[in-house]
């Protein structure tokens, strides 16, 4: 197995900088107004480019609209967009067929039960990324800086 490193929540040329500099073979550029990384289309086209040569580009979304994925995959030319809500695999599917993009699904996890979902993706998202499940009520579906049992994924 081969170990890649996305740096996600990328939001200024310094933290660009430091990510490439440090290896990172992705950089994620969030496009979801609760986070506090969030960023407009405008605001990522510059990183995005600045990154070209250096690291691969995720567009990372939850539950996107046809208008915000048009935006990001027209102005920001990311290489991957990383869906991150409760895209149906069909959703996912329209998606990847509209923008002719790579795709990374993330499959929530707290418990082995949870890892079942990423089978439902199999075939229609190129990747699956595991994240730790947000807690209840939680305003961010993932990048909560919590962690899930990684053992889970062993078996």
């Amino acid at each position: 197995m081969t170990v890649e490193v996305k740096i996600c929540g990328v939001r200024t040329p310094a933290i660009l900088d430091a990510a490439t500099a440090a290896g990172a073979d992705f950089v994620g550029f969030v496009f979801f107004q609760k986070s506090p990384r969030n960023l407009t289309p405008e605001n990522a086209q510059g990183l995005a480019a600045a990154a070209r040569g250096r690291a691969k580009t995720v567009a990372v979304m939850v539950d996107p609209d046809d208008a915000l994925i048009d935006a990001v995959a027209a102005e920001v030319q990311p290489d991957f967009l990383q869906l991150h809500g409760s895209e149906t695999p069909e959703r996912v599917a329209a998606i990847k067929a509209r923008t002719g993009l790579r795709i990374f699904k993330a499959v929530p996890v707290a418990e082995a039960e949870n890892l079942t979902a990423a089978a439902f993706y199999a075939g229609v998202a190129d990747e699956i990324l595991f994240d730790a499940k947000a807690p209840a009520g939680a305003d961010l579906p993932g990048g909560n800086g919590m962690r899930f049992d990684w053992k889970l994924l062993e078996g």
